[in-house]
């Protein structure tokens, strides 16, 4: 008898998944593939999206046509500020341009003068000034910078919802990717701001489409003849969330650990002033279209980079932390002498401070005191005006005892947990539409699964 499952399509810019869930939410089947980059026409790296659309086709139709899965729904889950801009034919007419790709300075200053200024268009789209990374902004640049090209436009997918029509056909504009950075949503009025329509380019978006509700079916001719729900797609940052959301009844913050380690506060509606906007703080909006008030740290990218010099010095692998437990005379040094010391940087500088290490474990410690540190400034930002009582940290730092009894030093009034949740992303994706193609109760113990 086959498995019944839905099948979520997890893009991330490294590593794009296919998950299969069973109905109490198992994973039961995983693909993980990277794809080469390519070019843009300015030579900048971007997104293979016809090897993307290839293998979203190609792994779906592999599933449809396999014989040890029952195939009852899809979604999808992608990075944010990415469009897909398709033409009368509904073909891409550009690449899929990167996010990081450097914004030009005279468009930007011509931008933000003609629309009130940086910090007011900051506070009312409630995302910092980030160039590429406020996707509205690419839309604006070609209208400015190819104009044909953007006349040739007739609908602009974001990331996600581009992944959700290669399957359902349908076009739809949803909320999670409209509320990430983009400048395109004004979170005070809650509908897109002003100048989206001054620009004409509301004309080249679709209709919003709830997020908790699939987009259209596909008729799979079976013994059964039944339709598969599609899903719209999400906000990966956004989909993460939904399981917390789903199963944890009391307010928490969630710490997502990554290249990024983010904290997003649910429970936090408070609008963003202009101090948490210069702080890096920003806004999400939920799958319910609630704002999700959030702050960021590049501590995974720090920690990476850090780790190497300190593997260096000490003649060890780049992975040897990995072995690395918790020394609790260290970590208690390390509190009574820097800890609650305005003085003390939180910056961790081994160009002229690594001899004064006597090995690795004593470097490492350090390490990770300082980035715990810069964490608590950083999710203090979001604690504001909350009750919340619980921290769940997913993601490479919630496998770090280091850095998890750390935290949970610097948090002594908080229940700070290491979430055993997988594929968190993918998971909130497949909640998002349970009630349509899963008939039983969403598990209790999603969070704290053995």
């Amino acid at each position: 008898m086959k498995t019944k499952v839905i099948a979520i399509f997890d893009v991330g810019k490294t590593n794009k998944k296919l998950i299969l869930f069973d109905e109490q939410y198992y994973p039961v089947y995983e693909k993980s593939i990277q794809l080469p980059e390519i070019v843009d026409e300015d030579g900048f790296p971007c997104e293979d999206l016809q090897a993307l659309t290839d293998w979203i086709k190609n792994s779906f139709h592999s599933i449809l046509s396999g014989n040890q899965f029952d195939l009852r729904a899809i979604n999808f889950a992608a990075y944010g500020a990415s469009f897909v801009h398709l033409g009368a034919n509904h073909q891409p007419v550009t690449p899929l341009y990167n996010y990081l790709k450097p914004y030009p300075q005279a468009l930007q200053i011509q931008f933000y003068s003609y629309y009130g200024g940086e910090e007011a268009l900051a506070l009312q789209t409630a995302s910092p000034v980030l160039g590429s990374l406020n996707s509205g902004l690419q839309l604006y640049r070609l209208k400015y910078e190819k104009p044909e090209i953007f006349k040739k436009i007739s609908c602009s997918l974001h990331l996600p919802q581009y992944l959700s029509f290669l399957i359902s056909s349908k076009l739809a504009t949803d909320i999670t990717s409209l509320g990430c950075h983009t400048h395109l949503w004004n979170f005070g009025k809650n509908e897109y701001h002003a100048w989206v329509m001054k620009e004409g380019i509301l004309s080249k978006f679709a209709d919003i489409h709830d997020s908790d509700k699939p987009i259209g079916k596909i008729v799979v001719a079976t013994s059964e003849n039944f339709d598969i729900p599609v899903g719209i797609g999400l906000h990966d940052s956004s989909a993460a969330l939904i399981p917390y959301l789903s199963s944890v009844k009391e307010s928490f913050i969630l710490l997502s650990t990554g290249t990024w380690s983010i904290s997003l506060n649910p429970f936090n509606h408070s609008s963003l002033t202009k101090e948490e906007l210069e702080l890096d703080c920003l806004c999400y909006l939920s799958y319910t279209g609630k704002a999700v008030k959030a702050s960021r740290l590049f501590a995974g990218y720090m920690h990476e980079q850090q780790v190497k010099k300190i593997a260096g010095h000490f003649s060890k692998s780049d992975d040897y932390y990995t072995s690395v437990s918790c020394n609790f005379e260290l970590l208690d040094s390390l509190f009574e002498k820097y800890y609650g010391m305005s003085e003390h940087s939180s910056e961790f500088s081994y160009e002229h401070n690594l001899y004064s290490f006597s090995n690795f474990e004593e470097a490492y410690h350090q390490l990770i005191f300082d980035l715990i540190l810069q964490q608590i400034e950083s999710t203090k930002l979001v604690l504001k005006g909350s009750t919340v009582k619980k921290i769940f940290v997913d993601g490479g730092f919630s496998k770090n005892p280091v850095y998890m009894q750390m935290l949970s030093r610097s948090f002594p009034e908080m229940n700070v947990l290491a979430s055993s949740m997988s594929q968190a992303t993918a998971l909130g994706a497949a909640l998002s539409i349970h009630g349509y193609w899963n008939s039983q109760e969403v598990p209790l113990n999603l969070v704290n699964r053995p």
